[in-house]
């Protein structure tokens, strides 16, 4: 299927009543029609919401049949709420938020679903001007400065058992920074991250772009790790939903999937839709920032606000040929060692189980498969991150307890 060209004539054979087949890849009247045509989807103002909003705004909803309704959320709380409640159908949300609302470890246990991944990369560790002006502008010389001047460190995450949190524990304990008893960590809904630094109530965040820019040219923060140097490719955004509406909606989760897909094709195919992809969601209705705030990051064109620019070929992605889409079992499990390494599990889970329950291997490949997208013949990959460290997903209870810095 095409990323970059919208086919009229699915429009017209829509309007006629028909609806995609997910099975066989043709038009079929009735059997596969979406259950229910208005399909409410939450997202936070994020440069990575980017392939759902964009499903809705160049009509690839309306082509599978359905009709996304966007609702801007304010936190991750209010998207979990809003999730278990029913009052969302679905969410770009935090993958690590999923696992968590599954497990019943962050708010109501409910049982959840990540359909797909949204994207790969594309977040950063920000540390506070008044920070580097110290030095401290990496790892290790925040370490120095923080046995050297000792008081209260503050950094912040976005959800306790989200993305962000999970990266910026990792990327302290890779330093030699105990999250737990070396550091004050807090939640801080995207958005509010950088008017909370500039009036001094933190020395670091890790949060999605364009916030991490957006501190660079307010002129009050540093980027002093991107999240790809923590880990290449690592996982990020997933489209979530709870499992009684992927249960009771089969054909419309299909749909919307496959809308979302489709987008992410048609964000990373070009230069130029990406340029389109960033002046859109700028807008008032999605990011609202500045154009420039989020052009530059996701073109791969990175500073890092103490004069260093580089080309980063490991910048945000929406689908590079489908892998960041397929719901790596071992990517959810990752998330589940952090749980248990930094003690939001008390217990080891039956770590593959529950990722076999939450991530929807088999729908997506249904829904590649109709689509001519080609899936990793592998459930698991292998990945080396900052410290160092392999993730191969094979024995997670080790992994999780191989730490030396945990709970």
């Amino acid at each position: 299927m095409s990323p970059s060209t919208v086919q009229r004539r699915d429009f017209l054979t829509l309007a006629a009543g028909a609806a995609f087949s997910v099975s066989g890849g043709a038009w079929a009247a009735g059997s596969d029609k979406p259950e229910k045509e208005e399909v409410k989807i939450g997202f936070i103002p994020l440069t990575d919401c980017a392939s759902v909003v964009m499903a809705s705004v160049l009509g690839l909803d309306k082509k599978y049949g359905v009709k996304i309704v966007l609702s801007k959320e304010a936190s991750w709380a209010g998207v979990r709420d809003k999730l278990v409640n029913g009052e969302l159908d679905m969410a770009h949300v935090l993958y690590g938020l999923i696992y968590g609302v599954h497990l019943g470890v962050s708010g109501p246990k409910k049982d959840m679903a990540v359909l797909m991944g949204l994207n790969h990369n594309g977040q950063a560790i920000t540390l506070s001007k008044t920070l580097a002006d110290k030095g401290a502008v990496d790892g290790p010389s925040l370490a120095a400065l923080m046995a050297k001047e000792k008081r209260e460190y503050t950094f912040a995450g976005t959800f306790p058992t989200g993305t962000h949190a999970m990266w910026m524990h990792y990327w302290l304990a890779a330093a030699g920074i105990n999250p737990l008893s070396g550091a004050k960590l807090i939640t801080v809904p995207p958005p509010q991250m950088v008017a909370n630094m500039r009036v001094g109530n933190m020395d670091g965040f890790c949060v999605g772009e364009p916030w991490n820019q957006r501190a660079i040219m307010d002129g009050i923060g540093i980027t002093a790790n991107t999240t790809q140097e923590i880990w290449k490719d690592h996982p990020e955004k997933v489209l979530g939903t709870s499992a009684d509406f992927m249960k009771k909606y089969p054909n419309t989760t299909r749909a919307v999937m496959m809308a979302v897909i489709e987008a992410g094709q048609w964000i990373d195919a070009s230069l130029s839709n990406k340029m389109k992809m960033a002046e859109t969601i700028a807008g008032k209705a999605y990011v609202n920032t500045s154009v420039d705030a989020i052009n530059q990051r996701i073109l791969g064109r990175y500073q890092n606000g103490r004069g260093k620019s580089w080309d980063d070929a490991n910048h945000m992605k929406f689908f590079n040929d489908g892998l960041v889409n397929f719901p790596f079992l071992s990517d959810g499990m990752w998330f589940l060692t952090q749980h248990k390494r930094w003690g939001l599990l008390k217990q080891h889970p039956d770590y593959l189980a529950v990722a076999k329950q939450v991530n929807q291997i088999d729908l997506y490949r249904s829904v590649a498969s109709a689509m001519k997208i080609s899936v990793p013949k592998d459930v698991m990959r292998t990945s080396k991150l900052i410290d160092g460290v392999v993730w191969d997903g094979k024995d997670p209870a080790k992994y999780a307890d191989g730490f030396k810095i945990k709970a």
